[in-house]
């Protein structure tokens, strides 16, 4: 049945090249035409809402396509749709993996460009990845074919390299567009304001923002180990002060809407724990909590620029490291106090140190292209150099 599955598969990737290799020869490529595309989004987010609103209408055709999960399935009018779209625009946005750039036929001149979600370098994606299995359909599963990539930093301009493969491709520290609104106040407290606004409850909280990344070895196994985190404990020792918001990666969260995993039962926390997993873009989050708890996620870059306490709940840490791979070793990346189970995280919540020298040796290391002016730098990499 599996090897099934693949052969049917790999049919489908080649129907879809004749296709687009017909689009190519009878169709001229739109040298204005901008492409947004991404197969995790039902609303363009992050990256590409930036640049979409930054790119000038007059000059560009601008054109979306999304999905809200790679596991939906496109119907085939929509498939074809794409197929041209991929063959007649010059530009090519995304910011996260597409099977339908790696299956693409890639045009001469065409520039596509991968405007990564995840800031920094921490957990080893792409070719960076031992635990990949190799298999006649592996050339079509992976991050080839971008033309450039942007990142947060020249000294991890290395590691997206090799995790997309990018042998020919440029790879430049612009920093990232959709971080310049942390340097800009009348923002900032424009999304405060809202959201207390919206929440009153918590305006008198000190919230803490908890974020994790997802267990597993794939997005549509993703997991957490729900038991780890003792939710009576946290509940009796600080809900007097604190407000708790949980945000789940966004596989978590999908499969606990499929009812493929069970999440925490928050009823009875009705004053303490918020589920606000449905927010799909967490910049706002970043910005009205008093301080977070996260592990291996790659939300700490965005963070740092912001200045609060971090903790990280590591209770898996040896085991993590081993089966995913790091690009560098965790206490290079820590910037906050380390803690393996509730009365731990308890402690470093209350004690909420900043650690001063390790969050500059993080900000040089792995954020400093990030400045307020990524969003310009960015265009000016695409559509001018």
């Amino acid at each position: 049945m599996k090897y099934l599955r693949k052969g049917i598969r790999f049919i489908n990737i080649k129907i879809s090249q004749l296709i687009n290799l017909f689009i190519n020869i009878t169709h001229k490529m739109k040298d204005n035409q901008v492409l947004f595309l991404s197969d995790v989004r039902e609303n363009l987010g992050g990256n590409l809402k930036v640049m979409y609103d930054y790119i000038d209408d007059k000059k560009y055709i601008k054109v979306v396509a999304l999905k809200k999960d790679r596991r939906d399935k496109r119907s085939i009018k929509e498939k074809i749709r794409l197929i041209k779209l991929l063959s007649t625009s010059k530009y090519i946005l995304l910011d996260d993996f597409s099977n339908s750039i790696s299956t693409m036929l890639v045009r001469k001149n065409q520039e596509i460009v991968q405007l990564w979600h995840g800031p920094g370098a921490f957990k080893k994606f792409g070719f960076s990845r031992k635990d990949k299995k190799s298999n006649f359909l592996t050339k079509y599963s992976d991050h080839r074919n971008y033309t450039k990539a942007i990142v947060t930093s020249p000294k991890i301009e290395w590691c997206f390299k090799e995790g997309f493969g990018m042998k020919k491709g440029v790879v430049k520290a612009t920093g990232y567009p959709r971080m310049d609104c942390f340097f800009d106040k009348k923002y900032v407290d424009g999304i405060k304001n809202d959201f207390y606004k919206e929440y009153p409850e918590l305006k008198n909280k000190k919230i803490i923002l908890f974020a994790p990344t997802y267990r597993g070895v794939s997005l549509p196994k993703a997991t957490y180990d729900f038991d780890k985190l003792d939710l009576d404990k946290l509940y009796k020792e600080l809900h007097k002060e604190y407000a708790f918001i949980i945000k789940w990666h966004p596989a978590v969260y999908n499969n606990i809407q499929r009812g493929l995993i069970t999440g925490y039962d928050l009823s009875k926390y009705k004053d303490f724990f918020y589920d606000f997993s449905n927010y799909r873009d967490i910049n706002n989050l970043l910005l009205v909590c008093d301080s977070m708890i996260t592990d291996y996620s790659s939300v700490i870059f965005d963070y740092v620029l912001l200045n609060k306490p971090v903790y990280y709940f590591a209770y898996d840490l040896e085991l993590y490291e081993e089966d995913r791979g790091l690009y560098y070793p965790f206490k290079d990346y820590v910037y906050g106090s380390v803690s393996k189970n509730t009365n731990e995280l308890i402690k470093d919540i209350k004690e909420a140190k900043m650690m001063n020298k390790e969050r500059k040796k993080f900000m040089d290391t792995f954020m400093i292209s990030c400045d307020g002016n990524s969003t310009k730098k960015t265009f000016d990499f695409i559509f001018k150099e």
